[in-house]
């Protein structure tokens, strides 16, 4: 269930860069700024990728949202004892959880 999920989200984020990419040219070179400031400048991108689309008259339905996805909390200190395989028990344990499970995941492995 783990890798399924996690391919499956990679080809979203891969999917989203590749049309945010298309139109802001920022995003087809390395962007040396900080990090905070790079988040920002993906931020603003998407709204404004937001904007032109709800401008040309782009209907978004519903089924594009998933609800129930909250932030991950910042770290302000490093990882300390969380290993990858931390990570990833944690998130197993979410994605088969009644909160992170979605309808149709089992009949997908």
């Amino acid at each position: 269930m783990f890798n399924y999920r996690l391919s499956r989200a990679r080809r979203y984020v891969e999917c989203t860069f590749g049309i945010l990419s298309n139109k802001w040219r920022i995003f087809h070179r390395p962007i040396n700024v900080k990090p905070e400031f790079a988040v920002a400048i993906v931020k603003a991108c998407v709204v404004l990728h937001n904007f032109v689309r709800d401008r040309d008259g782009y209907q978004v339905e519903d089924t594009d949202f998933i609800t129930g996805l909250e932030d991950a909390p910042r770290q302000t200190q490093s990882r300390g004892g969380l290993t990858p395989n931390n990570i990833r028990n944690i998130l197993s344990d979410y994605f088969v959880s009644n909160i992170g499970a979605v309808p149709w995941q089992m009949s997908k492995i």
